[in-house]
C-alpha cells in the first residue's frame, strides 16, 4: 500500500510537471468550434488542454489518499477517515465532471456531419459538454480535495510518521484550493500557485511513503526470519 502510494505521488508530480508548459504552448480554446476544430488536427492534445493529465492526477490521489489513512490510521483514526472519504468523493465527483473524450467523441460526429442543422446541434452539444466540464461537479470535486487534504494535513501535525513541514505545506495546498479555478480571474491565480505547494508535498509523500514500505518490508523479513 505504501509502495501504490509513493509510485501515485510520482506520477502526480510528472503530470503536474508536464501540465503546465502544455497549457503554456496550447492555451484551451474559448469556443465549441474551436475545440472542434484542435480536436481534428490533434486529437491527443485536444484531449490534454481538458485536463488529461489532471484526471490522471485526480485518480493518483486517490491512492494516495488509501496510503496516507494507512500511514496516519493510528494517529486519529476517525478524522483521518473522513479526510479520506472526502477526499475519494471529491475522486468521484471530478471524474463526473469531466468530458474530454465526450469532447472527441462529438468532434468526430461534426467532422462527418454532412448539413448544417446536424452541425448546429452538435454545437450545441458541445457547448452543454463545456458546460458540464467547468460546472458545479468540477467545482465540488476541486473544493472537496482541498477539505480533504485540510483534514489530512491536521492529521499529519498531530502525528510523528511524517514532518512538520509535510503537513504544514498541506495546509497551504488546501487552503489554496477552496477557491475553485472556475472562480474568475482569483481562481484561476490561486489554482495556478497552489501547483507550486502540491508540487512539493507530492515530492514529500513520496520519500515519505517508500520509506515506510522499506521498514515494513524490513520489519516482515525478521519477523520471518524469527519464524524459522
Amino acid at each position: 500500500m505504501y509502495r501504490m502510494g509513493g509510485m501515485a505521488a510520482l506520477i502526480s508530480i510528472a503530470a503536474i510537471v508536464i501540465a503546465v508548459p502544455i497549457y503554456l504552448i496550447s492555451p484551451p480554446p474559448t469556443t465549441v468550434l474551436d475545440w472542434f476544430t484542435l480536436f481534428h488536427q490533434n486529437a491527443f492534445v485536444g484531449l490534454l488542454d481538458l485536463d488529461l493529465l489532471m484526471l490522471i492526477g485526480i485518480a493518483m490521489s486517490g491512492l494516495i489518499y488509501i496510503a496516507l489513512f494507512g500511514a496516519l490510521r493510528r494517529a486519529n483514526r476517525p478524522l483521518i477517515a473522513l479526510g479520506t472519504i472526502i477526499g475519494l468523493v471529491g475522486v468521484a465527483v471530478y471524474f463526473a465532471s469531466n468530458t474530454a473524450f465526450n469532447m472527441l467523441a462529438l468532434s468526430g460526429q461534426y467532422d462527418a456531419a454532412t448539413t448544417d442543422a446536424e452541425r448546429s446541434q452538435l454545437l450545441a452539444a458541445g457547448q452543454a459538454t463545456l458546460a458540464i466540464w467547468q460546472g458545479s461537479s468540477y467545482d465540488i470535486g476541486y473544493v472537496l480535495g482541498g477539505v480533504a487534504m485540510l483534514i489530512i494535513a491536521v492529521v499529519m501535525l498531530r502525528s510523528a510518521v511524517f514532518g512538520r513541514a509535510t503537513g504544514y505545506i498541506g495546509l497551504l495546498t488546501g487552503a489554496l484550493m477552496l477557491i475553485p479555478a472556475t472562480a474568475g480571474s482569483v481562481g484561476l491565480v490561486l489554482s495556478l500557485v497552489s501547483l507550486a505547494p502540491a508540487l512539493v508535498w507530492d515530492i514529500l509523500i513520496a520519500r515519505r511513503l517508500f520509506q515506510l514500505a522499506a521498514s515494513r518490508a524490513k520489519a516482515t523479513s525478521v519477523e520471518a526470519q524469527a519464524a524459522r
